[in-house]
């Protein structure tokens, strides 16, 4: 990665320049995770994994090849965030046919699973596991992974590249090795405890019992194995054959010895891995002063949630407000909208969700006027109720008859995950969102096959009944929100963020940042991070409390926490000349990486 002084220094030089939308005022030469030029673009969170997708690119292939290249390059160099044991949400422009959809590789319960699933085995009472690192750190927390299928799925439908050949530059990464940085060291720190509980993880990631030195070159022979036979073998290896047998006997029996905290064991078989499928669903598309915005769908609540925030933010004239009344209307309608999307939203398949009347303008125009110009009284007690959605479509949802009680926030769905960005030169454009839950996943790497599995089980509310209890079959309720927006004068952008629930907060923010403030796309991911999910206090980064912005906000009656980091976004943007500016974070996690084709 662009682990260097210049990504400070890029953040002050973008500061100083006249707030604009246009590419002359990007300084190019002084940050490295902004680039501008012609035939193709990528934006992701590792130089190498960018460098992968551009020689995709340069080679003939597409945007989806470059996709999936670089996310299986990812699951090489950053294999805390995203792999092939995890899953994830591709939303993809396909300009031949004018059209937007989206592929849900999200994991999935096994048929073992319950509401009960991660209560304490030897609690008399019954009590749920530890969240961390108990609950986090085992077989039963371990999801379906659909990683691999979405990438196969991509492939086949949008893509020119076979699985094989998108595979092979991760694969000599794996092989090769590459230089380890801060960031990585970092995550095997943050984790050894839970690493070293688990033999296979221990002797990857941390040699002579404490993790690789900066600098230190690292290779991965088990997981470029597992990339080979994938390639050669196809995703039936993973689902039906002997890396899908090693997946299930390791949830059944997570390879510990003497753990210090409770590992249970999780319930997969070989069946469950046979039956996964991804799903390809429509985007859910969001009108916003003049630009359509398409994002992801159920099971994940981030277009959902980013649209009724945008819906509520419509009523408001922005452009005549500043900007602590402006960001005390964002709070606000994040705070509604996350109340709605705690109470009802889960997987299409097993809940039925109002949609239309979450979606409506009536509704949208009803919970608008719940915010007032101050922030509630006693804003850290506080929680919305949701709204009733009912009234506000013409067929009622069978399954409710009123809104349900007040719903909490959800406050400890993972915020690792990672996000790329590509485009090709025939203005094709893919936005990405992939992940394994928490940094470092379950903390379990699959014996002899070198990729760690997900916890994306915890995602579930362990409560029922409830839109997202944990059922067989079922997926968790994600916020991934890949986007990709068309704007009036002809500009496409795409975007998105990890994050875990901050995503939604974090999207909402860029979109904010882009249409109203009109700051161009570097400006628009670099700026301060507010984030509100009707947990009482709004979470801030970037120093934003001791700002004259925080300052305003704390006046309104916010209470502002500040957190290292909120999101470590990307971005690109198609000008209306063809011109790509692609965008990565200057920062935030040690700073990503764009590049285009030709600069």
């Amino acid at each position: 990665m662009q682990r260097t002084f210049l990504g400070l220094l890029a953040l002050a030089l973008m500061l100083f320049f006249q707030r604009s939308p246009t590419v002359a005022q990007i300084p190019l030469q002084a940050n490295p995770a902004v680039a501008i030029g012609h035939g193709g673009a990528i934006a992701s969170v590792d130089s190498r994994a960018t460098q992968v997708g551009i020689d995709v690119l340069k080679s003939g292939g597409n945007a989806v090849d470059a996709a999936v290249a670089t996310a299986a390059a990812l699951g090489v160099v950053e294999p805390f965030s995203a792999g092939i044991g995890g899953g994830g949400f591709m939303v993809v422009y396909l300009k031949d046919v004018d059209r937007v959809i989206t592929i849900d590789g999200r994991e999935q319960a096994p048929a073992t699973a319950t509401v009960d699933m991660f209560k304490n085995p030897d609690s008399p009472t019954g009590e749920l596991l530890t969240f961390m690192p108990d609950r986090i750190s085992n077989g039963a927390a371990v999801g379906v992974p659909g990683t691999l299928s979405e990438w196969a799925e991509a492939l086949s439908r949008y893509g020119t590249l076979s699985l094989s050949q998108a595979l092979q530059p991760a694969i000599a990464l794996a092989e090769k090795g590459f230089t380890v940085d801060a960031t990585f060291v970092s995550q095997i720190a943050q984790n050894q405890a839970r690493f070293a509980a688990f033999s296979s993880t221990r002797s990857l990631y941390l040699p002579q019992g404490k993790p690789p030195v900066v600098g230190a070159t690292f290779k991965n022979p088990d997981l470029a194995k597992t990339y080979r036979l994938l390639a050669d073998k196809g995703i039936n290896e993973f689902y039906r054959g002997d890396i899908g047998k090693a997946i299930a006997q390791t949830v059944q029996n997570p390879p510990v010895s003497d753990p210090p905290f409770r590992v249970i064991s999780g319930g997969m078989t070989l069946a469950d891995l046979d039956q996964y499928a991804v799903r390809v669903r429509p985007a859910i598309k969001t009108s916003y002063r003049g630009y359509q915005l398409y994002s992801m769908g159920l099971p994940s609540s981030g277009g959902i949630a980013l649209g009724e925030v945008l819906k509520m933010l419509a009523g408001f004239d922005l452009s005549q407000l500043d900007r602590p009344q402006i960001w005390h209307n964002v709070i606000e309608a994040e705070r509604l909208a996350f109340a709605d999307r705690n109470a009802y939203l889960g997987d299409p398949e097993f809940v039925d969700v109002p949609l239309p009347g979450l979606q409506s303008e009536s509704f949208a125009e009803l919970r608008r006027r719940e915010i007032g110009d101050r922030a509630p009284a006693d804003e850290k007690a506080f929680r919305a109720a949701p709204g009733n959605p009912l009234p506000h479509q013409k067929d009622p949802s069978p399954s409710l008859t009123a809104p349900p009680a007040v719903a909490m926030a959800q406050t400890q769905e993972g915020l690792s995950t990672t996000h790329l960005v590509t485009s090709d030169r025939f203005g094709n454009v893919v936005s990405y969102t992939l992940t394994i839950e928490s940094t470092g996943g379950s903390g379990i790497v699959v014996p002899g096959y070198g990729f760690i599995l997900n916890n994306e089980l915890t995602d579930f509310d362990p409560t029922s009944p409830h839109p997202n209890a944990p059922e067989p079959g079922k997926r968790p309720r994600s916020s991934m929100a890949p986007t990709i927006a068309f704007a009036p004068d002809g500009r496409v952008l795409a975007f998105g963020s990890p994050g875990g629930s901050t995503i939604i907060t974090t999207v909402v923010g860029i979109a904010v940042n882009l249409i109203d403030l009109g700051l161009p796309m570097n400006e628009a991911i670099a700026a301060p991070r507010l984030s509100q999910r009707n947990g009482g206090i709004t979470q801030v980064d970037g120093g934003l409390e001791a700002e004259e912005l925080g300052q305003a906000l704390t006046a309104l009656g916010h209470s502002l926490e500040p957190v290292p980091e909120i999101g470590a976004a990307t971005g690109l943007v198609i000008q209306s000349d063809g011109t790509l500016v692609a965008v990565a974070e200057p920062v935030r996690r040690g700073g990503g990486s764009a590049m285009t084709v030709m600069p």
